[in-house]
């Protein structure tokens, strides 16, 4: 699955993690993803811009 860029809007992690099946590999089936699981408790670490607006 080729990398795609991470919309406005969107952190990049969950993005990454979302859509790519290569974040998952390594793990056994029933397995938590120890960055998703850290970024579940304690939110996204970035700043993440928001999309431009475009009704004016």
């Amino acid at each position: 699955m080729p990398a795609r860029d991470t919309p406005p809007g969107e952190c990049p992690q969950c993005w990454q993690h979302a859509h790519d099946r290569r974040a998952h590999r390594g793990l056994r089936p029933r397995e938590d993803c120890p960055q998703c699981v850290d970024h579940m408790d304690n939110g996204c670490p970035y700043i993440v811009p928001k999309k431009p607006s475009r009704w004016w």
